[in-house]
Protein backbone atom coordinates (compact mmCIF):
# COMPACT_ATOMS: atom_id res chain seq x y z
CA UNK A 1 0.00 0.00 0.00
CA UNK A 2 1.18 3.51 -0.80
CA UNK A 3 1.35 6.35 1.70
CA UNK A 4 -1.77 7.89 0.14
CA UNK A 5 -3.66 4.58 0.41
CA UNK A 6 -2.66 4.25 4.06
CA UNK A 7 -3.82 7.80 4.83
CA UNK A 8 -7.10 7.22 2.99
CA UNK A 9 -7.63 3.90 4.79
CA UNK A 10 -7.01 5.61 8.14
CA UNK A 11 -9.58 8.31 7.33
CA UNK A 12 -12.17 5.81 6.08
CA UNK A 13 -11.67 3.58 9.13
CA UNK A 14 -11.94 6.50 11.54
CA UNK A 15 -15.09 7.96 9.96
CA UNK A 16 -16.89 4.62 9.50
CA UNK A 17 -15.98 3.34 12.98
CA UNK A 18 -17.27 6.59 14.51
CA UNK A 19 -20.46 6.37 12.45
CA UNK A 20 -20.92 2.75 13.53
CA UNK A 21 -20.40 3.84 17.12
CA UNK A 22 -23.07 6.56 17.05
CA UNK A 23 -25.58 4.37 15.17
CA UNK A 24 -25.11 1.56 17.68
CA UNK A 25 -25.29 3.99 20.59
CA UNK A 26 -28.64 5.22 19.27
CA UNK A 27 -29.81 1.62 18.85
CA UNK A 28 -28.86 0.68 22.42
CA UNK A 29 -30.20 3.95 23.84
CA UNK A 30 -33.60 3.16 22.35
CA UNK A 31 -33.48 -0.52 23.27
CA UNK A 32 -32.56 0.19 26.91
CA UNK A 33 -34.80 3.27 27.23
CA UNK A 34 -32.01 5.73 27.97
CA UNK A 35 -33.49 9.19 28.71
CA UNK A 36 -33.22 11.26 25.54
CA UNK A 37 -33.50 14.55 27.47
CA UNK A 38 -29.80 14.19 28.29
CA UNK A 39 -27.26 16.17 26.21
CA UNK A 40 -25.26 13.05 25.32
CA UNK A 41 -28.36 11.28 23.99
CA UNK A 42 -29.47 14.38 22.11
CA UNK A 43 -26.04 14.62 20.49
CA UNK A 44 -26.27 10.99 19.34
CA UNK A 45 -29.72 11.64 17.87
CA UNK A 46 -28.61 14.80 16.05
CA UNK A 47 -25.51 13.06 14.64
CA UNK A 48 -27.54 10.13 13.28
CA UNK A 49 -30.78 11.74 12.11
CA UNK A 50 -29.36 12.41 8.62
CA UNK A 51 -29.41 8.67 7.88
CA UNK A 52 -31.87 7.19 10.38
CA UNK A 53 -34.89 9.26 9.32
CA UNK A 54 -34.79 8.29 5.61
CA UNK A 55 -33.93 4.63 6.29
CA UNK A 56 -36.80 4.31 8.80
CA UNK A 57 -39.22 5.10 5.98
CA UNK A 58 -37.98 1.98 4.16
CA UNK A 59 -37.15 -0.35 7.08
CA UNK A 60 -39.62 -0.18 9.99
CA UNK A 61 -38.89 -1.18 13.57
CA UNK A 62 -39.65 -4.69 14.80
CA UNK A 63 -41.37 -4.09 18.11
CA UNK A 64 -38.78 -2.40 20.35
CA UNK A 65 -35.93 -3.14 17.95
CA UNK A 66 -34.92 -0.17 15.84
CA UNK A 67 -33.80 -2.34 12.92
CA UNK A 68 -32.95 0.58 10.63
CA UNK A 69 -30.42 2.05 13.07
CA UNK A 70 -28.83 -1.35 13.71
CA UNK A 71 -28.56 -2.01 9.97
CA UNK A 72 -26.93 1.40 9.45
CA UNK A 73 -24.25 0.45 11.99
CA UNK A 74 -23.72 -2.87 10.23
CA UNK A 75 -23.65 -1.16 6.81
CA UNK A 76 -20.85 1.15 8.00
CA UNK A 77 -18.77 -1.88 8.98
CA UNK A 78 -19.57 -3.50 5.63
CA UNK A 79 -18.43 -0.36 3.80
CA UNK A 80 -15.26 -0.35 5.90
CA UNK A 81 -14.48 -3.97 4.98
CA UNK A 82 -15.15 -3.41 1.28
CA UNK A 83 -13.19 -0.13 1.33
CA UNK A 84 -10.21 -1.80 3.00
CA UNK A 85 -10.17 -4.56 0.37
CA UNK A 86 -10.63 -2.07 -2.46
CA UNK A 87 -7.69 0.05 -1.23
CA UNK A 88 -5.63 -3.16 -1.09
CA UNK A 89 -6.34 -3.63 -4.85
CA UNK A 90 -8.42 -6.72 -4.14
CA UNK A 91 -10.53 -7.78 -7.18
CA UNK A 92 -13.93 -7.35 -5.51
CA UNK A 93 -15.91 -7.40 -8.74
CA UNK A 94 -14.82 -10.88 -9.77
CA UNK A 95 -14.82 -12.79 -6.47
CA UNK A 96 -17.19 -15.65 -5.72
CA UNK A 97 -20.05 -15.79 -3.27
CA UNK A 98 -17.87 -17.53 -0.64
CA UNK A 99 -15.68 -14.43 -0.38
CA UNK A 100 -18.74 -12.18 -0.02
CA UNK A 101 -20.00 -14.37 2.83
CA UNK A 102 -16.67 -13.79 4.58
CA UNK A 103 -16.95 -10.05 3.93
CA UNK A 104 -20.44 -10.00 5.48
CA UNK A 105 -19.12 -12.04 8.43
CA UNK A 106 -16.24 -9.60 9.01
CA UNK A 107 -18.70 -6.70 9.06
CA UNK A 108 -20.90 -8.62 11.51
CA UNK A 109 -17.93 -9.31 13.81
CA UNK A 110 -16.93 -5.63 13.61
CA UNK A 111 -20.44 -4.62 14.66
CA UNK A 112 -20.36 -7.02 17.62
CA UNK A 113 -16.88 -5.79 18.64
CA UNK A 114 -18.00 -2.15 18.65
CA UNK A 115 -21.13 -3.11 20.60
CA UNK A 116 -19.02 -4.81 23.27
CA UNK A 117 -16.66 -1.81 23.32
CA UNK A 118 -19.64 0.53 23.92
CA UNK A 119 -20.64 -1.39 27.04
CA UNK A 120 -17.04 -1.89 28.14
CA UNK A 121 -16.28 1.83 28.07
CA UNK A 122 -19.68 2.75 29.54
CA UNK A 123 -18.98 0.51 32.56
CA UNK A 124 -15.42 1.84 32.85
CA UNK A 125 -16.52 5.50 32.67
CA UNK A 126 -19.35 4.83 35.12
CA UNK A 127 -16.94 3.20 37.59
CA UNK A 128 -14.50 6.13 37.41
CA UNK A 129 -17.28 8.72 37.69
CA UNK A 130 -18.76 6.94 40.71
CA UNK A 131 -15.55 7.82 42.57
CA UNK A 132 -14.95 11.26 41.08
CA UNK A 133 -18.39 12.77 40.40
CA UNK A 134 -21.36 10.38 40.81
CA UNK A 135 -23.92 13.15 40.09
CA UNK A 136 -22.57 14.14 36.68
CA UNK A 137 -25.27 14.82 34.02
CA UNK A 138 -24.19 11.73 32.04
CA UNK A 139 -24.80 9.41 35.03
CA UNK A 140 -28.45 8.58 34.12
CA UNK A 141 -27.39 7.60 30.59
CA UNK A 142 -24.60 5.36 31.88
CA UNK A 143 -26.87 3.81 34.51
CA UNK A 144 -29.54 2.89 31.96
CA UNK A 145 -26.94 1.58 29.53
CA UNK A 146 -24.99 -0.56 31.98
CA UNK A 147 -27.70 -1.69 34.41
CA UNK A 148 -28.94 -4.74 32.41
CA UNK A 149 -25.42 -6.13 32.06
CA UNK A 150 -24.27 -5.41 35.60
CA UNK A 151 -27.54 -6.76 37.03
CA UNK A 152 -26.92 -10.03 35.20
CA UNK A 153 -23.38 -10.26 36.62
CA UNK A 154 -24.62 -9.37 40.13
CA UNK A 155 -26.71 -12.56 40.16
CA UNK A 156 -23.48 -14.58 40.20
CA UNK A 157 -20.97 -12.26 41.90
CA UNK A 158 -21.73 -11.04 45.43
CA UNK A 159 -20.37 -7.74 46.70
CA UNK A 160 -17.12 -7.94 48.65
CA UNK A 161 -18.02 -5.92 51.73
CA UNK A 162 -19.37 -2.67 50.31
CA UNK A 163 -17.45 -2.98 47.04
CA UNK A 164 -19.29 -4.03 43.89
CA UNK A 165 -16.89 -6.18 41.84
CA UNK A 166 -19.24 -6.69 38.88
CA UNK A 167 -17.85 -3.76 36.82
CA UNK A 168 -14.33 -5.18 37.12
CA UNK A 169 -15.49 -8.71 36.22
CA UNK A 170 -17.45 -7.40 33.22
CA UNK A 171 -14.50 -5.32 31.97
CA UNK A 172 -12.16 -8.34 32.18
CA UNK A 173 -14.74 -10.62 30.51
CA UNK A 174 -15.40 -8.14 27.68
CA UNK A 175 -11.68 -7.65 27.03
CA UNK A 176 -11.09 -11.40 27.01
CA UNK A 177 -13.95 -11.88 24.56
CA UNK A 178 -12.57 -9.19 22.26
CA UNK A 179 -8.92 -10.24 22.46
CA UNK A 180 -9.29 -14.02 22.36
CA UNK A 181 -12.31 -14.58 20.10
CA UNK A 182 -13.66 -11.64 18.10
CA UNK A 183 -10.52 -9.79 16.97
CA UNK A 184 -8.57 -12.98 16.05
CA UNK A 185 -11.60 -14.37 14.20
CA UNK A 186 -12.01 -11.12 12.28
CA UNK A 187 -8.28 -11.02 11.44
CA UNK A 188 -8.26 -14.68 10.33
CA UNK A 189 -11.27 -14.13 8.06
CA UNK A 190 -9.62 -11.07 6.54
CA UNK A 191 -6.35 -12.95 5.98
CA UNK A 192 -8.24 -15.85 4.37
CA UNK A 193 -9.75 -13.43 1.86
CA UNK A 194 -6.48 -11.72 0.94
CA UNK A 195 -4.31 -14.85 0.76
Amino acid sequence: MTLLSNALLFLIKTVLDLLTLVFLLRFYFQLLKVPFQNQAAQMVVSLTNFAVKPVRKIIPSLGKLDVSTLLLGYFCQLLLTVGTLWLSDYPLLIVGSGIWLKIFAIAFLGTISISIAIFLYAVLIQAVLSWVNPYTPIAPVLNKLTNPILSFFRKFIPAAGNIDLTPLVFIITAQLLLLTILVPLENNLFKSIIS
